[in-house]
């Protein structure tokens, strides 16, 4: 199973985090599929690969509950919803 999940980037007490796509037996740090995104905690500051996260996601990737709650403050699910609609 694909799950899309935080990698950890950076220095003690300077932590960022990339949001990528792996497989759910990897470790935090290990190879990702593909690099989707960007989150710094600090600054509160995101940036998403919407179109590649979309993607994924119809694909059955699972996203944790960190990532998921970033997707939903960005509205990417409202963007996924939307597509769903419009195509049909």
């Amino acid at each position: 199973m694909i799950r899309l999940r935080l990698k950890r980037f950076g220095k003690k007490r300077e932590v960022s985090y990339r949001i990528v796509a792996v497989h759910s037996t990897s470790r935090r740090d290990g190879r990702p599929l593909e690099e989707l995104g960007f989150y710094n905690p600090r600054t509160d500051e995101v940036k998403l690969k919407t179109e590649a996260i979309i993607t994924r996601l119809k694909q059955g990737a699972q996203p944790t509950q960190t990532v998921r709650n970033l997707l939903t403050k960005q509205k990417v699910f409202e963007l996924l919803s939307g597509e769903a609609t419009s195509n049909a």
